[in-house]
Order: C-alpha cells, then sequence, then structure tokens
C-alpha cells in the first residue's frame, strides 16, 4: 500500500506517470477493473460535490466496493485517536480518502497503518489530486506540459500550493502565482517546491498584475472563500480587486489558444465572469471530468501499482 499524501512525497516520474494514466483514462476509458476485490473508504469531513463524487465513482468504475462516511460517522468524533481509527480500518479497507479542514500532518497520522493506503482529498494546506487532474486536463489540451506557462490567480490556497509543488516535479513548466498581497501562496510551499526541484523550480509569486511575466497558456482560478474558512479582514473582497478573470483579462495575458481553468465551485460574478467561465475559452467542464480520472489513477497507484 502507498499513500499519496502531499505531491512532494512523490518523484517526479511518479507524478508524470499518474498524471498520464489520468490523461489515459479521459481518451481511454476504463481498460481493465484494475480494482475488482478491493474496498475504498471515502471520509469527508467537509462539503464536496466534485471531489467526492469522483473517488466514488472513479472507484466503482475500476471495481471496487465503497463506503463512505460523513464528519460524524467514525469514533473519531467521540474521541478515538487518529491511529487507532487508521489501525482498525486497515483490516477492512484496502484505501481511504479523506478530506478534512486540517492540514497535511493530520492526514498524515491517519496513513500511519502499512495495511491502508491513505488519499488526502484536500487538506487545509494541500490538493494533490487537484493539481493532477490539472495537469491532466493541461496534457490532453496541449500534449505535453514542456514549456507551458500556467497563470495562477487569486488566494494562494491549497490549490494553488499543489500546483507550486507539481510544477517543481513537472521540468519545462512554469507556474506564476498572482495573488494579493497577504493572500499569498506560504513561503514554506514555495521553499518546498524549489527544494524539490533542487533549486530550479520555475515558479515565481507576485502581487501586482504589472509583476506577470510574458503570455500564459493557461490562466486559473479558484474561488476566493476557500472551504468557508472566513477571513479576518471584513472588507477583504476590496483587497482582490481586479483579480477577476473576465475576458480583458484573458486578452491582457494570454494569447488566441490560451485556454480558463478553474478548479470549481465558482461564485459567478466574483473571481470569474459567466461570459469566461461558459466561453470558448473555458476548459473548465472538462477539467471538472479529469477530477474522476485523477482519483481512478492515484487509487490504482496506491492500492496495485501505477499501471493496475
Amino acid at each position: 500500500m502507498r499513500n499519496l499524501i502531499s505531491l512532494a512525497d512523490l518523484t517526479p516520474a511518479e507524478l508524470d506517470r499518474i498524471v498520464r494514466r489520468a490523461a489515459s483514462f479521459g481518451k481511454d476509458g476504463v481498460d481493465r477493473r484494475s480494482l475488482d476485490g478491493k474496498q475504498v473508504g471515502i471520509y469527508f469531513a467537509k462539503s464536496s460535490t466534485r471531489t467526492r463524487s469522483s473517488f466514488w465513482s472513479g472507484a466503482t468504475r475500476l471495481g471496487a466496493d465503497t463506503i463512505t462516511y460523513g464528519p460524524n460517522e467514525l469514533q473519531l468524533s467521540t474521541g478515538e485517536t487518529v491511529e487507532d481509527t487508521s489501525r482498525v480500518l486497515g483490516q477492512y479497507l484496502d484505501a481511504l480518502v479523506v478530506r478534512t479542514n486540517g492540514d497535511v500532518e493530520e492526514i498524515r497520522r491517519l496513513g500511519s497503518s502499512p495495511d491502508l493506503a491513505v488519499v488526502n482529498a484536500l487538506s487545509l494546506d494541500e490538493h494533490p489530486t487537484q493539481a493532477i487532474a490539472d495537469l491532466a486536463t493541461l496534457t490532453e489540451r496541449f500534449g505535453s506540459l514542456d514549456g507551458l506557462h500556467l497563470l495562477a490567480v487569486g488566494e494562494g490556497n491549497s490549490s494553488g500550493a499543489a500546483l507550486a509543488l507539481a510544477t517543481a516535479l513537472t521540468p519545462g513548466l512554469r507556474l506564476t502565482l498572482l495573488c494579493p498581497s497577504g493572500y499569498e501562496v506560504p513561503k514554506d510551499k514555495l521553499d518546498l517546491a524549489d527544494e524539490l526541484a533542487g533549486g530550479k523550480a520555475q515558479v515565481t509569486q507576485v502581487a501586482s498584475l504589472d509583476e506577470v511575466e510574458g503570455t500564459a497558456d493557461a490562466v486559473y482560478t479558484s474561488r476566493w472563500q476557500t472551504m468557508g474558512v472566513p477571513k479576518a479582514n471584513p472588507n477583504w473582497l476590496d483587497d482582490f480587486a481586479g483579480f477577476r478573470i473576465d475576458d480583458a483579462f484573458l486578452d491582457r495575458f494570454g494569447g488566441p489558444d490560451t485556454v480558463f481553468l478553474h478548479d470549481l465551485p465558482a461564485v459567478r460574478g466574483q473571481e470569474v465572469t459567466d461570459a469566461v467561465l461558459d466561453g470558448p475559452r473555458s476548459i473548465t467542464w472538462r477539467q471538472a471530468y479529469h477530477k474522476m480520472t485523477a482519483a481512478m489513477a492515484v487509487l490504482e497507484w496506491c492500492v496495485v501499482g501505477s499501471e493496475g
């Protein structure tokens, strides 16, 4: 059993294999029921539409049986330790998919059993399977990630942090994080990305639109109110003035083949306009589909190996 708790735990070759497997699921569909006879638990302590559904759908398409747990349905809610929970579930399940508002280390404790593969389906500080879906979407669109420039705009949330780590593990990919001052991807994540790339990570973080260099092949944004976590400043929306993605923004930073991505859910009219989200440059809905293919590729890699 192998865990996927942080992208930092992967090698560049492992990430590449998982991304390519996800892209192949999108192109060729399920070529074998590689999880036949396996049991997958899905434990979400927070609300989810796409991630929870994609892991359930992906696991069942690969032949696994699934069980879902809500936020108060495990004895964790009554005081049982994370380690004891992991030890017991490892006797029943082959994999456990987890979403929480805690940090990566909390999920890592759930991955303490050698008999249970644990997948981070979103923690407060990283969303690894989202980044895999994003890279699979871009791979499908462009054929290669080498030489691409991705511009991620808005709050430096868990998706932005995962993109920074994924970029560090993907040779030739360049990422610009355009985040308002005070809402950046934390420095420790950028330092980790640089470490993963041997000091050569092509990840830049800027706070002003005027600091963005070069044309973007893809413009990416996320919901600014991440996971319902409140912001300290009651007037925080003022800090995001100018960061909404509209057609003028895409024209300024993109070219004729530039695409738009959003990890969803979107607050229409806030971080993105309807015209962009539903427009011809948007591949957001295909990106949402690849959340399922990414879930399939991750579960397969964790439970039975990268190629099933």
